[in-house]
């Protein structure tokens, strides 16, 4: 099989066959073969740099009923928040003073006047907190494409937009298939975005129940096929709380879906080489260098939650979410790891993704 492996990471182009061939691999010498031209690839085409977003989780009241999803509308359990304007601010204004560079608001999906209009609010406020110089990442789910023009026009420029799986039918095994979510109008947001000039994100769940090396296979290439300029991909991790929970002993182990997520980064890195690559805080609840070793296998930014940590245990959309690490205390333990001595954090820069640069050029 090594030889294989060497034959496929030799192409110039991946084929269908040759992706799966790759997501199969199970022997550590084969993996790490993997790796290191994810490596050669990340640090030829985009330099060995780790940019930071801070990440602030606004709310986590959401109108969708993900079966996958913690803070789906229906768990009842949850105690639901939504920062005030002061709070957000207070925590861009921590990112800005730590030389961030970015910050990223996430929350769940709402599409009410009021929400609008406070996400716009705050795009502002944090452009005036920083002088302009903080990069703004949203990640507020489907909205009108007038929406998206409007808050890119206020300030925000990237746009996280997750189709979880590319596979329609598999999609609708981890959503409600119902006007709400229809797998046809996330598409179609993920193409007002594009067109509304942010630079575009989006990424899936690894280990799903039901999920074969072939779908993933195809989310690789779906990936590559709308061009997107980030990705965000990271393990699934069940929930008590929901609907698939039940479906748990249809999901590989922790360590294969760990292991998975990480060839899922170094493929994506080898095929769309100057794009973003976030290192997802679920891998450090399968790994306690989960987030070091997906930056060894291709990903170049990472999300510190700078959220007040009184609300982070109820922003739980997969359970054992590391809620409690300052923003910080992680940073410190990147900077100080061996791991990563041939990288360093770039401060006080957006790290905008030289795809997009090269895409609207």
């Amino acid at each position: 099989m090594t030889n294989k492996v060497k034959d496929i990471l030799s192409k110039e182009y991946f084929s269908r066959s040759d992706i799966i061939s790759l997501l199969s691999v199970d022997d550590d010498a084969e993996r790490n073969l993997i790796f290191q031209k994810a490596a050669e690839v990340r640090e030829k085409h985009i330099g060995n740099n780790i940019y930071l977003r801070g990440l602030i989780e606004y709310t986590n009241i959401c109108s969708k009923n993900c079966l996958y999803c913690g803070i789906r509308a229906g768990n009842k359990k949850v105690n639901r928040y939504c920062l005030n304007e002061e709070e957000v601010l207070t925590c861009a204004k921590y990112a800005y003073d730590q030389n961030y560079g970015s910050v990223v608001i996430q929350s769940g999906e709402r599409r009410g006047q009021q929400f609008i209009e406070s996400i716009d609010k705050l795009i502002k406020e944090i452009k005036k907190l920083s002088n302009g110089e903080l990069g703004i990442t949203l990640s507020c789910g489907e909205q009108s494409e007038e929406t998206y023009q409007r808050w890119f026009e206020s300030g925000a420029h990237r746009y996280l937009l997750r189709i979880e799986s590319s596979n329609e039918e598999l999609y609708y095994r981890i959503h409600p298939k119902d006007e709400n979510h229809d797998f046809n109008k996330r598409l179609l947001a993920l193409k007002h975005l594009k067109s509304a000039g942010y630079q575009v994100g989006s990424g899936v769940m690894v280990g799903l129940p039901f999920q074969s090396d072939e779908n993933l296979a195809d989310d690789l290439l779906f990936l590559q096929k709308i061009d997107v300029d980030m990705v965000g991909m990271g393990p699934y991790i069940e929930h008590p709380e929901t609907p698939l929970f039940d479906l748990r002993n249809k999901i590989p182990d922790p360590k294969a879906r760990f292991e998975k997520t990480l060839l899922m980064i170094a493929i994506i890195r080898i095929m769309m080489k100057n794009i973003n690559i976030a290192a997802s805080t679920a891998m450090d609840t399968l790994d306690n260098e989960g987030r070091i070793k997906a930056i060894l296998a291709g990903a170049n930014v990472l999300m510190p939650n700078i959220t007040p940590i009184k609300y982070r245990e109820n922003y739980q959309i997969y359970k054992d979410k590391p809620v409690l690490t300052e923003a910080d205390e992680l940073v410190g333990k990147l900077e100080a790891s061996p791991l990563l001595k041939d990288y360093h954090i770039v401060y006080n820069a957006w790290g905008d993704s030289p795809h997009f640069g090269k895409r609207n050029s």
